[in-house]
């Protein structure tokens, strides 16, 4: 985590109003909810996922079995069985 002088970013209003809770410690801003980004979209990692669970659907849907998607994809039958069974 980056350090910023509170004194180069804030109005000294805004500074003597912290400091009133605040003095001489680290302080912590969190982003607001709305700038979070959602699990795997910056690495590409939640696109593989759903690409993969939906061609586990689809193979599911042409008659193959849970057994042998499980040993074809490397997971749990209940695993299988979840991906399958999800909106």
């Amino acid at each position: 985590m980056k350090y910023t002088n509170a004194t180069a970013v804030l109005p000294e209003s805004l500074i003597a109003e912290i400091q009133k809770y605040v003095q001489g410690e680290a302080l912590y801003v969190p982003k607001p909810k709305t700038a979070y980004n959602k699990w795997g979209s910056r690495s590409g990692g939640r696109k593989q996922l759903d690409e993969r669970n939906a061609a586990i659907k689809s193979a599911y849907r042409e008659g193959t079995s849970m057994e042998n998607l499980a040993s074809q994809y490397f997971l749990s039958i209940d695993t299988i069985r979840k991906i399958v069974y999800s909106k």
